[in-house]
C-alpha cells in the first residue's frame, strides 16, 4: 500500500506543490492522475521514490516511512519501484537487450558490472521483459533504431526486469503518435492485471486516461479536487479538474507540458 498523510511540498522559490495530500492506493491498482500543468502530478509521484522530498507530512510505501530512506536503504526501496519516463532514457548506440540488462546492475558485484558480466539467469530475465512488451525480436538491435514508441516499450521492459511491486510513469505516451499511446498503454495494462503490479500513471491524455486506469486522481494547485473510479468521471468533474470545460482537442491531450 501507498499512503500520504498529510503531505505537502513546497519548492525553494515558494511554490507549494503538493497541500495537504491524503491518498491510499492498494495494490494492484491501476491509477490515472490527471490535471492541469503545474497541478503537482509529477510532484505528487516522484515523492512516492524520494526522487523529490516532502516538506512535511509522511509518505509511507508498505509501512515503509519513505522520508527516512537513504543510501543502501534508499537504493534496495528504489529496486521495487520502477519509473518510466516521458523521454525513454535509454543509451542509444548500444542493443535494446544491454538497454534491458542495465536494470539488473543493481544486484551485481563491482567486477560484474565493470565487464558487463550479465548471468544467463539476468540475460533470460531481460528477454522476458522484452516478450511481455512484445517486442522480443527487438532484442538485438540498437536502440536508436528504434521508433518512439518501441523506444518506450523497451523502458517498460527495463522496467520490468527490475521485477517491481509497483511502476510510476511520468508522461510515458507524451512524445508518441495516438497508434502508438495506445499500444504502450495497453502494455500497461496488460502488466498491471497479469501481473498485479501497481500503475501510477501522469498523464495528459484525458481520454487514454478513461480508457485505461480504473482510478482517476484529479489534482488542482496541488490538491486532490476528485478521487473515484473511471466510471463517475464526468464532464462535470472534468469541469472541476481543470476548471473549465474541455473540447475534444482537451480530451485527446490538455497540453504538451508535464505538471
Amino acid at each position: 500500500m501507498i499512503k500520504f498523510d498529510h503531505v505537502d511540498k513546497v519548492y525553494a522559490n515558494g511554490t507549494k506543490a503538493l497541500d495537504d495530500i491524503n491518498l491510499e492506493i492498494e495494490q494492484g491498482e491501476f491509477v490515472a492522475i490527471i490535471g492541469l500543468s503545474g497541478a503537482g502530478k509529477s510532484t505528487l509521484i516522484r515523492t512516492i521514490n524520494k526522487m523529490i522530498d516532502v516538506t512535511s507530512g509522511t509518505v509511507t510505501v508498505n509501512g515503509i516511512d519513505v522520508s527516512t530512506l537513504k543510501g543502501k536503504a534508499l537504493r534496495e526501496f528504489r529496486r521495487k519501484i520502477g519509473m518510466v519516463f516521458q523521454s525513454f532514457n535509454l543509451v542509444s548506440k548500444t542493443t535494446v537487450i544491454n538497454n534491458v540488462l542495465t536494470a539488473r546492475v543493481a544486484d551485481m558485484n563491482f567486477f560484474r558490472t565493470l565487464f558487463g558480466l550479465f548471468s544467463k539467469e539476468d540475460k533470460i530475465f531481460a528477454l522476458e521483459a522484452l516478450d511481455k512488451v512484445g517486442i522480443l525480436d527487438k532484442a538485438y538491435i540498437r536502440a536508436d533504431q528504434l521508433s518512439g514508441g518501441q523506444q518506450q516499450r523497451v523502458a517498460l521492459a527495463r522496467t520490468l526486469a527490475q521485477n517491481p511491486e509497483i511502476i510510476l510513469a511520468d508522461e510515458p505516451v507524451a512524445a508518441l503518435d495516438p497508434v502508438m499511446a495506445d499500444v504502450v498503454m495497453t502494455d500497461f495494462k496488460r502488466i498491471n492485471k497479469d501481473m498485479n503490479i501497481t500503475v501510477l500513471i501522469n498523464i495528459h491524455h484525458v481520454d487514454l486516461a478513461l480508457q485505461y486506469a480504473d482510478r482517476v486522481i484529479g489534482i488542482q494547485a496541488g490538491q486532490i479536487v476528485y478521487d473515484g473510479p473511471t466510471s463517475k468521471v464526468t464532464n462535470d468533474v472534468l469541469k472541476h479538474i481543470y476548471g473549465r470545460e474541455l473540447t475534444d482537442d482537451d480530451l485527446m491531450k490538455e497540453n504538451k507540458n508535464a505538471g
